[in-house]
């Protein structure tokens, strides 16, 4: 499915966002899960993993379904033209190689154009990217190139951090490790100044 941008100048345009093409199989996941946990040696008849299975079916549906929301903007009557920026917004994603979940903070800035955007929804869209097997990279820009073609802002910034338990846990095992992406487009990355603002606002000085 393809998203037009929001450029509706009707007082409250909303925009129903992309939806999953494929519906969640909670009970062939099930399935699935306990032929994993089979294959790994794990005794399965043992009542306290019972019901393990179907947990981790239900567990990864939800870490992989965004919930739909509308996407809400409002006309800039006042002309505001500063920074409008939301930090902290946590999120917790799924690394795509091996379905281990890297956790972590995004900042997320806009300097508005013609419409500006209901503060929750820059949550939102971390949320309905987050919520699919991702890299951390992908992520960042996905969040900026979507905001930058719905809303039509003069620039558009995000920087996500995050640990990755695929690090962490695993392989190298660098706990404690944490990685840091951004992508900037417009006037916060072509000015200065902007730019500046953005990333000092973002790591919170």
């Amino acid at each position: 499915m393809t998203l037009s941008p929001l450029r509706d100048e009707s007082p409250s345009p909303v925009e129903p966002l992309i939806r999953s093409t494929r519906g969640v199989d909670v009970a062939a996941a099930e399935r699935a899960a306990a032929a994993l946990l089979d294959a790994l040696g794990i005794d399965r008849t043992d009542s306290t993993l019972a019901a393990t299975p179907g947990r981790i079916a239900r567990a990864y549906a939800e870490l992989l379904t965004p919930p739909p929301f509308d996407m809400t903007t409002f006309p800039n009557d006042e002309g505001y033209d500063e920074l409008v920026l939301a930090r902290d917004i946590p999120f917790i994603s799924v690394c795509e190689h091996h379905l281990l979940p890297f956790i972590g903070t995004a900042a997320v800035g806009y300097l508005p154009g013609d419409r500006i955007l209901g503060l929750s929804k820059l949550a939102r869209v971390v949320e309905m990217f987050a919520r699919r097997p991702q890299v951390q990279e992908r992520m960042t820009k996905q969040i900026t190139q979507w905001l930058d073609t719905h809303l039509n802002p003069r620039g558009v910034g995000v920087v996500l951090r995050a640990e990755h338990s695929c690090m962490t846990i695993r392989g190298v095992r660098a706990r404690g490790a944490n990685t840091v992406t951004s992508a900037m487009v417009g006037t916060l990355r072509t000015d200065p100044r902007s730019r500046a603002e953005f990333l000092s606002l973002a790591n919170g000085a």
